[in-house]
């Protein structure tokens, strides 16, 4: 059986940048077993897999090269800008259903893709100097910034590590040590981001690195974006509404821009969105 996968960067930055992705439609016959075979073939950090589905509009699954992840930001992104660009469907609102929940998508006339996510999960925090040697910063560094280390879920979770400016790039992971904390910690991996003053156009700078799901680093992460929004929404940022925008993958020459909103109110955070756009660069027909 020959199947097709389009090819998709996610959260590009004025039509360049962003995440690979593979995307891969009419999927509703293919076993778990072949789509990882697939994702494998594919080779990038996650492919997506959209079915039908008889409540929603979509179904969609994730893979990355080693296993099933419950739901993957960028992808998500691909998936819907591949629909609306094939013509399979118009801006408008829709639903997925994934196995982190039933999510809502936007897509505008321009084709920028906004995904909700679920409302953010704070899993608990870590000191400083359980986290400085992973990454190769040294634990006064990173306890300068006087923000905490926390772990927070909008989808998957992840470890959201503030740096001071000028340290991101610095930045060097164990990546055999880090997959191990992960797994005993169940996380999915580390989100580090150094802030922006308050008149640039930039919230944040960040790095992702996920060795633990075949991951050592990725240029644009959806759902830790997600997170990252929670985070600065919970511990700098006071407005019911509070919109950010994400640099991420420029040590990778491949910058990409994440945009995101935190709704609040007086029981807590109401609503994650995170946005951006794809482009698609071709297709890969693989045979399983």
């Amino acid at each position: 059986m020959k199947v097709e996968a389009f090819l998709v960067n996610s959260f590009t930055a004025d039509g360049s940048g962003g995440n690979p992705a593979g995307v891969v439609f009419n999927a509703d016959k293919l076993s778990d077993a072949e789509k990882l075979t697939i994702a494998k073939a594919v080779g990038f950090s996650e492919t997506a897999f959209v079915s039908d589905d008889e409540e929603v509009d979509f179904s969609v699954s994730f893979f990355t090269t080693t296993e099933e992840v419950d739901f993957c930001g960028h992808a998500t992104l691909a998936v819907f800008s591949t629909l609306f660009n094939q013509g399979v469907i118009a801006a408008g609102n829709y639903t997925q259903r994934t196995k982190a929940g039933l999510l809502g998508i936007t897509i505008a006339n321009d084709g920028q893709v906004t995904m909700e996510q679920t409302l953010p999960k704070y899993l608990g925090s870590f000191a400083y100097h359980e986290v400085a040697g992973l990454l190769g910063v040294d634990e006064a560094v990173l306890a300068s910034t006087a923000l905490p280390i926390d772990v927070i879920t909008t989808g998957l979770p992840d470890i959201i590590v503030p740096v001071p400016r000028g340290y991101l790039d610095k930045i060097e992971v164990n990546n055999a040590a880090l997959s191990d904390f992960c797994k005993q910690h169940e996380v999915i991996g580390v989100h580090a981001f150094e802030l922006y003053n308050a008149h640039e156009k930039l919230t944040a700078s960040c790095r992702n690195f996920a060795p633990l799901v075949g991951i050592p680093e990725e240029s644009a992460t959806g759902s830790a974006s997600g997170a990252l929004a929670c985070y600065l929404t919970k511990h700098l940022y006071s407005e019911h509404i509070n919109h950010f925008k994400f640099e991420q993958g420029r040590l990778m020459g491949c910058a990409s821009h994440i945009s995101a909103c935190v709704r609040s109110d007086k029981q807590g955070v109401s609503q994650v969105l995170v946005g951006g756009y794809a482009s698609g660069f071709g297709t890969q027909i693989i045979e399983i």
